[in-house]
């Protein structure tokens, strides 16, 4: 019976992150841009981190203080349960994630800290590197730059390293298509205004 249970959550985990992104366009927006999915090795895991990347017809610091809006990632993707800001050690800010996994059977969940914003080689970056939560490891990583008058170029790098020995193309699948989902979601509201 438990290997029963066991083979089942992980059928569930499979069909989960084999799902392709369902799309809805209510509106298009203007640069009508797609975020493209790439996946990054990393000296923290055997596990690669997943990624994506996109174009926002806006100014970097319109996309910047959307990124910022911690409060409001529930806003920016159905990936993200809930998020909240709990708290601040020094300039340092501590965001308290849930993102929901297997249909909603289970939940993911994560006090990450994210640093001030640095500009390194033109771009601004944003690092956040989980303190407490269910899994092993999840750090995020935000970077933004200037394309042109109005232009910006948003990336968002995940990594989830999760407790159960789960193989790691599945993990990067399913986090690539989160990044996805979240970077599309910075795009649409800086250039809608949502």
């Amino acid at each position: 019976m438990y290997r029963r249970s066991v083979l089942l959550m992980f059928g569930l985990f499979v069909a989960t992150c084999c799902l392709g992104p369902e799309t809805v366009a209510l509106a298009a927006p203007r640069s009508a841009s797609k975020a493209q999915r790439f996946t990054v090795r990393t000296p923290l895991s055997s596990i690669e981190a997943g990624a994506a990347r996109i174009d926002v017809a806006a100014a970097p610091q319109q996309v910047s203080d959307i990124v910022l809006d911690f409060g409001n990632y529930t806003k920016l993707t159905d990936r993200f349960d809930k998020s909240r800001v709990i708290g601040h050690s020094g300039p340092n800010t501590d965001v308290y994630l849930q993102v929901p996994i297997l249909k909603g059977a289970a939940k993911i969940w994560a006090v990450v800290r994210f640093e001030p914003v640095r500009t390194i080689n033109g771009q601004q970056v944003l690092s956040g590197h989980m303190i407490k939560g269910n899994v092993e490891r999840l750090d995020a990583t935000w970077r933004i730059r200037s394309v042109g008058d109005k232009q910006s170029h948003v990336e968002l790098e995940l990594l989830i390293v999760p407790k159960l020995p789960v193989p790691g193309s599945l993990v990067t699948g399913e986090v690539a298509y989160a990044a996805d989902k979240a970077v599309t979601g910075v795009r649409d509201r800086a250039e809608l205004g949502k």
